[in-house]
């Protein structure tokens, strides 16, 4: 068993509130907690990993080429690998969600895109 607390782990922000704490750190499983800030969007991005994102506070959009779905707390999304996405707070509040990808991926994945 290997135990993360939360509030030791590894933590950053790729964007000023964008806050990401790793909670799993594998390399078949990888687990972050999120907050998104109010009316942010990450950039259109794609990854090999298959993603799944839960929304645990306020609401999600999430928006691929060809579809656009906007998520509400205890909602989740299924994204394959390769496929073009955004995620967006579309509220004057933060969102709080935990992306889980498979196989994992490293935890610096927004790091090394802005490198």
């Amino acid at each position: 068993m290997k135990v993360v607390r939360f509030e030791s782990a590894e933590s950053y922000e790729p964007e000023k509130d964008w806050k990401r704490v790793s909670l799993c750190a594998e390399k078949d499983i990888s687990i972050e907690h999120f907050v998104k800030p109010p009316r942010h969007a990450s950039p259109n991005h794609d990854h090999p990993n298959s993603q799944v994102l839960i929304v645990l506070k306020g609401k999600l959009t999430i928006t691929t080429g060809t579809e656009e779905e906007t998520l509400d707390e205890g909602d989740a999304v299924y994204i394959p690998g390769n496929e073009q996405h955004v995620v967006t707070n579309p509220l004057d509040e933060p969102s709080v969600g935990i992306d889980i990808f498979i196989p994992g991926r490293s935890f610096d994945f927004w790091l090394k895109r802005k490198a």
